[in-house]
């Protein structure tokens, strides 16, 4: 472990509707209508804010998935649903997913800086770029631009709503003529508290690395190792200050997929439990879907061939998460499994995200050591089953974390953008 760094790590939920996991619907603790409940969701915003939590995340969906793969194939569209949640709360941020792919710019920036003002500051952007032809035909396409394609578009489409909500500040009108989007006017929107949303980026691609040193003020990143983490870290702090900004300007929060128990045995047979619980092809779909290959037709027991961990043919083509896949295949070589073995690991170790499965005390560890090692500036949490996963957080992990000096004792400012701010510096510059 490094030498202690000053101020608190962040924290963040990644919301999910109910879990990560496919059976997490099968709790005895939800309703069958539970994912539009008014109440489960104003009960997962008094949750959060009873840790002080400094965020909660809601993914956006475009389209309707296979159960037997995504946990949650039903969404609801994020800053509608996290109306519903400001209502009952005064300080946790909400941060909503939406695709720079198939949005418009001015009509997002308007809906999110509205949203901003109604939550009293606290709203964030985690913008992405969609991947998939299922997706696209939702919206008339045949498929997804290539991913270049997407990620110029992003950038240009990021460029539009920052204009526009500065536009609501100063009055001017802006007047853009790019190679994806000509708009002339601005916002009637009045600025919010914080300013404007604060601005995520997931993506781990080297497109979507460049723009979140560009751009982002919170990464919500894929780590599988602290070696990984680290490398990542000071590689996207360096593109901030490349970029003219303070390093401390971009917080990195990657996700972190838990099972906690009250004992070690505990959370892995609450691990167990689940995943034996849900669809017997989840492991084998997630890996094909992640590696961009049919991991049915590998041999159990035997290693990964060279030929499916190598990168990608075409980039540009691959329909997956490259930053999940640069860190699954790093994961592999280190650890060299057969598939079997490597499939089992994942019930404790994650997927493209990292896994936990442990008490709250040896939770707290990590993120401690990760914290001091300067691999995060915090992490964005993702329980099994939300409905009684999210109360062990608030509840038990956060006093922890307060008695090590790693988490505030309450909240110290209103708006997310100050949440973030108020949280942990950087490293100094020589570390970085």
């Amino acid at each position: 472990m490094t030498d202690r760094r000053p101020g608190h790590v962040l924290l963040g939920i990644n919301v999910l509707v109910l879990g990560y996991l496919p059976a997490a619907w099968q709790s005895p603790l939800l309703k069958k209508d539970s994912f539009v409940d008014p109440g489960y969701w104003a009960e997962i915003g008094r949750t959060a804010e009873r840790g002080t939590l400094d965020a909660i995340f809601l993914a956006d969906g475009p389209l309707l998935t296979d159960p037997a793969y995504d946990a949650n194939p039903v969404r609801l569209e994020p800053t509608v649903n996290w109306g519903q949640v400001a209502a009952v709360t005064e300080h946790v941020g909400l941060v909503a997913t939406a695709s720079t792919t198939f949005n418009d710019p001015f009509e997002l920036a308007e809906r999110l800086l509205s949203w901003d003002n109604l939550t009293g500051g606290r709203a964030a952007w985690n913008l992405v770029t969609t991947r998939g032809a299922a997706a696209a035909r939702n919206f008339g396409l045949p498929d997804v631009p290539l991913r270049e394609d997407r990620y110029e578009r992003a950038s240009e489409f990021v460029d539009v709503v920052r204009a526009l909500w500065a536009s609501a500040a100063t009055g001017d009108e802006v007047r853009h003529h790019g190679e994806f989007f000509d708009v002339e006017g601005r916002l009637r929107v009045p600025p919010s508290r914080q300013g404007h949303p604060v601005l995520f980026q997931a993506g781990g691609s080297p497109k979507g690395r460049a723009l979140a040193g560009r751009v982002a003020e919170g990464v919500f990143a894929a780590e599988l190792t602290k070696d990984q983490a680290i490398e990542h870290y000071r590689l996207v702090k360096r593109l901030a200050r490349d970029n003219g900004r303070s390093p401390d300007e971009v917080k990195i929060l990657p996700g972190l997929l838990l099972s906690l128990g009250s004992t070690e045995d505990e959370a892995r047979r609450r691990s167990d439990e689940l995943h034996d619980a849900g669809p017997a092809s989840y492991s084998l779909q997630w890996l094909s879907q992640a590696i961009g290959y049919d991991a049915s037709k590998l041999e159990l027991d035997e290693p990964f061939p060279e030929d499916v961990l190598a990168a990608p043919s075409d980039p540009q083509t691959f329909q997956g998460s490259l930053g999940f896949r640069e860190s699954i295949v790093a994961q592999i070589r280190r650890t060299k499994p057969t598939v079997r073995e490597y499939l089992k690991q994942t019930r404790y170790t994650g997927s493209g995200h990292a896994g936990f499965v442990g008490t709250p005390e040896q939770l707290a560890d990590h993120i401690e050591d990760w914290f001091h090692s300067g691999a995060i500036d915090g992490f964005n949490l993702q329980p099994d089953v939300l409905v009684d996963g999210l109360p062990v957080i608030a509840d038990e992990l956060v006093p922890i974390l307060r008695k090590r000096g790693l988490y505030r004792h309450e909240y110290e400012t209103d708006t997310l953008r100050g949440h973030l701010l108020a949280g942990s510096p950087t490293p100094s510059p020589e570390t970085l």
